[in-house]
């Protein structure tokens, strides 16, 4: 049986069948019938006799609880093995362990400050060498050396929303034996699949849409390539990098309604970033949804919507500001994907770390404010909105 994107949320297919073909019987369910997914939570398990394991062994290496969470992403995303991890820098840097002192990375220049400061920072000083390039717009090709080992795009960019062409990125990253890896946060895997479009690996600040709740922290790695696989097993089982059982259920609960808040928060942002036009204040609106957005017609190819992800630009930095300090139903607080509606200041939030002079290169001035809408009454956050401009 072979379930749409909405069911996949919530079931998995290799649950729908017996080997015969046949629907499952309830005698072949595990967890006393359990509908909602039980929480393992225990550190070690008893081994049936020597030499013989349940499959698992001490939840450093897996926990039953994280290998379903890990099912439904991989599911989700047309991978064949996904990892769930304590966060979603924590993904990133365990990504980063793949690469040896030498090795060369172009990466998109507007990336989520938190990226950047692991690059610049800590994966640097490991002696992997970074080139920024604007993956939407430059000449990437151009910039690849004989150590360049893989292209690292977000898509769209956070906070400037530009879009990268998925497969024409894949095409050139294969071209010259490279790996592609995509972070798609901003669209989560109900909007779009990178690995669907030549993307070797897929990363995710679960934390943010696929939890959907501002209540945990996660973050995942999927791919399709066995050896990658393989050493992405080894680095959690030596790092003890994975997600802890009640947040893998956190998630999981998180994930059942996915399609519902998705859709609901995409409608939501379009209906204000039409409406955030309208202002006199507002002299700039950054939404991919926009007809006038220079990669709207990208993302009509490479994904099933938008997003929620609204950026918009103020006459000035004192509007700006004060927008911020009068808000009243939507929330002035880092972080995105949630339910509630939240506004970030990149200047002195997601991107206070980034060197002035790249924050201004990428269009991140102190005019700059990044919504990331929720599912509250469109009407309610617009009010708000209004009252605050």
């Amino acid at each position: 049986m072979s379930f749409s994107i909405e069911t996949k949320c919530l079931h998995l297919e290799e649950d729908s069948q017996n080997n015969d073909g046949q629907p499952a019987c309830r005698e072949n369910c595990n967890h006393y019938g359990s509908i909602s997914f039980p929480i393992y939570q225990t550190a070690t398990y008893a081994h049936p006799g020597v030499g013989k394991s349940t499959g698992f062994d001490y939840s450093r290496l897996q926990n039953p609880t994280r290998e379903q969470l890990e099912k439904i992403v991989c599911q989700l995303e047309g991978g064949t093995d996904a990892f769930a991890l304590s966060s979603g820098m924590a993904a990133i840097t365990l990504l980063m362990e793949l690469f040896k002192p030498g090795d060369h990375l172009i990466v998109d220049s507007d990336l989520y400050g938190g990226t950047i400061r692991l690059f610049d920072n800590v994966s640097s000083k490991n002696g992997i060498q970074f080139t920024r390039a604007n993956c939407s717009g430059d000449d990437v090709e151009s910039i690849i050396t004989p150590a360049t080992k893989a292209i690292y795009v977000e898509t769209p960019t956070n906070p400037m929303m530009n879009v990268t062409d998925i497969a024409a990125m894949a095409k050139i990253a294969h071209a010259h034996k490279l790996l592609l890896i995509v972070d798609n946060t901003f669209m989560s895997p109900y909007f779009q699949n990178p690995l669907a479009l030549g993307a070797d690996v897929v990363v995710h600040s679960g934390t943010k849409f696929l939890a959907g709740h501002n209540d945990t922290l996660a973050g995942f790695i999927i791919t399709k390539n066995s050896e990658i696989n393989e050493r992405l097993r080894f680095l959690i089982k030596t790092t003890g990098s994975g997600l802890a059982p009640f947040d893998s259920w956190l998630v999981l609960r998180g994930i059942k309604t996915l399609g519902i808040r998705m859709e609901k928060a995409q409608s939501n942002a379009d209906k204000i970033a039409r409406w955030l036009k309208t202002q006199k204040v507002v002299t700039k609106v950054i939404y991919p949804g926009l007809e006038e957005h220079p990669g709207h017609k990208i993302m009509q190819g490479q994904s099933r919507g938008f997003g929620s992800m609204v950026t918009f630009r103020l006459s000035s930095t004192e509007k700006a500001l004060s927008i911020l300090e009068k808000v009243r139903l939507i929330k002035y607080a880092e972080s995105l994907g949630g339910v509630e509606t939240l506004i970030t200041y990149p200047t002195t939030q997601t991107h206070a770390d980034v060197p002035e002079e790249l924050r201004l290169k990428n269009g991140i001035t102190p005019e700059t404010l990044r919504l990331s809408v929720g599912i509250e009454n469109v009407e309610d956050l617009i009010a708000d909105l209004k009252q605050a401009l």
